[in-house]
């Protein structure tokens, strides 16, 4: 590639590119099949019904908290080479089984609502695993620069997978979207080996590479308590249950309005695709332009902010009107900024402390944590539905818990540059989150 001064790739330098453009098309492959079957998802959940469904982020919390020591004890005893594809290959073939159990016309309870439960503990899951290994593979400097341009790989695929279901769902239906994103995930293990063997390659010798493929050990809770001990990884996790409690309330929101506006399920589904490629068509120009700049520029403090108090005004608008119009603007809106700023900002706040907090910390608090904050604020939304406060009350709620959001991303913001000036140190070593 010839990179003109303008262009993003600009950022990559000639020794990191093969690396880059493997972790690229992991990103898009596997990103690509769960976008690809989350309107279906969106859809079963509005034919569920919205407590129903807010019962289920229940059982999502408690399914998150048990596949943390599963994962650790995978971490723990397994080589890199060896899990990371074979996770790819385990939910292509899940979703696979789903697509030939959800034919017909019908939509079997059973069956919807494990795979609901399914893809909302696994989409978090395989993110923060992928996140985990880049962080392996790039060091903070690293990060900054190259996580805006491997990040809109994933945000291609976000685009391309739902804009596939959008155009073909009513030729293949439901099942045969399931289909097509099982098959994402089987290419997705093509992507994961070039990028193992691209990380082979660049270890100095045969032992160093044993050494750092060798599997993490430990124990497999130790996730948990590496951030009980950590106040820095203490703020991760109260970031990220602000971030889901926003999101969340949004959700409910989108549920409600979509089920009155759309009565045809099958025009649910591409509602939500189109708003998913929307969403995904905007975050990949930021992502491309404007993530690695900004970051650059102002730092890891403006990407973990934008969007916090941009919320707050989104919030206010959605408190004053109700419509679906403008609900599906600020989500929008939120989710590009979202994946554009908040999501690489919140994984460079790793890169400065050792391997175990990057794989065991950083899954709890992406996994566990956000699906138990999920669960509580969608707790939270249907009892104040109960006790007979309207969408606009819950939105004017939203507002003060994204102004705290904002808040706690600026002190999470200064003591990652704090981390990184220690690990550029000459005299440092990789930083203990327990050192925090």
């Amino acid at each position: 590639m010839n990179p003109s001064s303008h262009s993003p790739w600009r950022l990559v330098e000639p020794r990191e590119r093969p690396a880059v453009i493997a972790a690229f098309f992991l990103f898009f492959c596997f990103w690509a099949g769960y976008f690809a079957v989350r309107p279906v998802r969106e859809t079963v959940g509005t034919l569920l019904g919205r407590d129903r469904v807010a019962d289920l982020w229940v059982i999502t919390w408690i399914a998150s908290l048990a596949i943390v020591p599963i994962y650790g004890v995978i971490v723990a005893r397994f080589r890199r080479t060896t899990f990371l594809p074979f996770t790819y290959a385990f939910v292509g073939l899940v979703l696979t089984g789903v697509g030939f159990a959800m034919q017909g016309e019908a939509i079997d309870a059973r069956i919807g609502q494990f795979f609901y439960v399914f893809i909302s503990v696994l989409n978090l899951f395989l993110i923060s695993m992928f996140w985990s290994f880049l962080l392996e593979l790039f060091d903070s400097g690293q990060a900054k620069r190259l996580f805006g341009v491997i990040a809109a790989g994933g945000t291609a695929g976000a685009l391309v997978g739902p804009f596939i279901s959008d155009l073909s769902v009513e030729t293949i239906g439901n099942s045969g979207i399931l289909f097509l994103g099982g098959g994402m995930f089987f290419a997705a293990i093509v992507a994961q080996r070039i990028l193992l063997k691209i990380w082979r390659d660049n270890a100095p010798s045969d032992t160093a590479m044993q050494a750092n493929d060798r599997p993490i050990g430990g124990n497999p809770f130790a996730g948990f308590a590496l951030v009980l001990r950590s106040p820095y990884l203490l703020g991760i996790a109260l970031f990220v249950v602000l971030l889901s409690t926003v999101n969340t309330f949004l959700y409910f929101e989108q549920l409600r309005l979509v089920e009155i506006t759309f009565a045809d399920t099958t025009e649910r589904t591409r509602v939500f695709a189109r708003l998913d490629w929307i969403v995904q068509g905007l975050t990949i120009l930021s992502q491309l332009f404007l993530t690695g700049r900004i970051a650059g520029r102002f730092g890891v403090i403006a990407l973990l902010t934008i969007v916090p108090f941009a919320m707050v005004f989104g919030f206010l608008a959605l408190a004053a009107s109700g419509t679906f119009a403008v609900l599906a603007v600020v989500f929008v809106l939120r989710r590009a900024c979202e994946y554009a700023f908040v999501r690489p900002g919140r994984e460079m706040l790793y890169s400065p402390l050792d391997k175990e907090t990057k794989y065991k910390a950083k899954n709890v608090n992406d996994v566990p944590v956000y699906r138990g904050a999920d669960a509580l604020s969608a707790q939270v939304n249907s009892l104040l539905g109960a006790a007979g406060f309207g969408a606009s009350a819950v939105a004017l709620l939203g507002a003060v818990v994204a102004a705290a959001w904002g808040v706690v991303g600026i002190w999470l913001g200064k003591r990652f540059e704090k981390n990184a000036q220690a690990e550029l140190s000459p005299q440092s070593t990789v930083r203990s989150p327990q050192a925090e």
